[in-house]
């Protein structure tokens, strides 16, 4: 087998609220306990790429990788939590083995991706992000592209603090998280409720926001309430410029009567909601996060923590969601996708690792 390199790109913390401290201390926990994992399975040059830069992920990446002899692993700090030491193997065998393959968690939205050849990215286009390496890697440089298995497991990411109270619920979670929620007093809101409504069959759940069918067919097998679901806005981040500007059903509906209207308009549609939140946010103020409201805003937002909100808009919708009658969580793509099977039941995964 040939030589492997593993390159972390871990982003510094954005912005200096305690939550998002938080969320940069998680992100640290999680990229010290995946760079053993790839020492354990036979790496011996792993590079922790720290914060953000001005050039696009593509540009990045050809400069990186320049030099890289064999092949390389790139994947995101914060990234792929519930990635196994089986997972890291298949990785490492594909970086390591020769030809042109590549190994990503999703081909169309890729978080961890191994390449057998890393001298093939220098030609590689400046990317915007991470998601669309493994198609230019199958259409234009010929490269033979797989994915691992359990693409909703590996779906997860640490985005925001209430990620990591998602990843919190597993029986195992990895290098110490759980442990990490519990001491800072982080955890779900509204947790039970939602699970109670979930176990009922005369009630019915809302999900809404950037949910795909995968988590549909999941939510049909394993719950046994009714589920009203709204799939918008996919492809968010991914917006071509000069593509149709975001829009959502249930962002115009607080159009027209505002924020602090979610509970009634929640409590009008079923009996409890779990809500992508960054849907709402882009059909008001459009796809650039920069024209949102703080990451320490939208953190205290998903944990209903409606007081350590500033912006106006959001701590009416925060506030409203808190004091609903019905269950209502607000959060980003992992809670209406890979964080509903931890949400809804506990799930029985675990990320085989010590000290949770």
């Amino acid at each position: 087998m040939g030589e492997a390199t593993v390159i972390i790109l871990h982003p510094g913390a954005d912005g200096e609220g305690p939550l998002t401290r938080l969320l940069a201390e998680a992100r640290d926990r999680l990229v010290a306990h995946q760079a053993r994992l790839f020492e354990h399975a036979g790496v011996h040059v792993v590079r922790i790429e720290r914060g953000a830069r001005e050039a696009s992920f593509g540009e990045r990446l050809v400069a990186l990788a320049g030099g890289v002899p064999g092949g390389l692993i790139i994947l995101g700090g914060g990234a792929v939590p519930r990635l196994s030491p089986a997972d890291v193997r298949r990785l490492v065998a594909v970086a390591g083995g020769g030809g042109r393959r590549a190994l990503t968690n999703n081909r169309y939205s890729s978080d961890v991706c191994a390449v057998s050849d890393a001298g093939a990215l220098r030609d590689l286009s400046p990317l915007r992000g991470d998601n669309a390496l493994p198609r230019w890697l199958a259409e234009r440089a010929g490269f033979a592209v797989e994915e691992l298995t359990g693409r909703e497991r590996l779906a997860l990411d640490l985005d925001a603090p209430l990620d990591l109270a998602l990843v919190a619920l597993l029986r195992r979670p990895p290098a110490g998280l759980g442990r990490l929620a519990r001491e800072r007093g982080l955890a779900v809101p509204r947790l039970e409720e939602l699970r109670a409504l979930a176990a009922d069959p005369r009630r019915e759940l809302l999900v809404f926001g950037r949910a795909s069918s995968r988590t549909l067919a999941w939510l049909e097998r394993h719950v046994a309430c009714r589920v009203r679901f709204l799939a918008e806005e996919r492809g968010l981040r991914t917006a071509a410029p000069g593509q149709r500007p975001p829009r959502a059903t249930l962002g115009r509906l607080l159009a027209d009567r505002g924020p602090a209207a979610l509970a009634d308009v929640v409590a009008e549609l079923a009996d409890g909601a779990v809500l992508d939140s960054r849907v709402l946010l882009a059909d008001r103020l459009g796809a650039d996060e920069h024209r949102w409201p703080a990451a320490e805003d939208r953190f205290a937002s998903d944990l209903l923590r409606a007081g350590d909100v500033s912006d106006p808009w959001l701590r009416e919708l925060t506030a409203s969601a808190a004091a609903a009658a019905v269950p209502v969580l607000l959060g980003g793509h992992s809670l209406v996708g890979p964080g509903l099977p931890l949400l809804l039941r506990q799930d029985r995964g675990t990320v085989h690792s010590r000290g949770a």
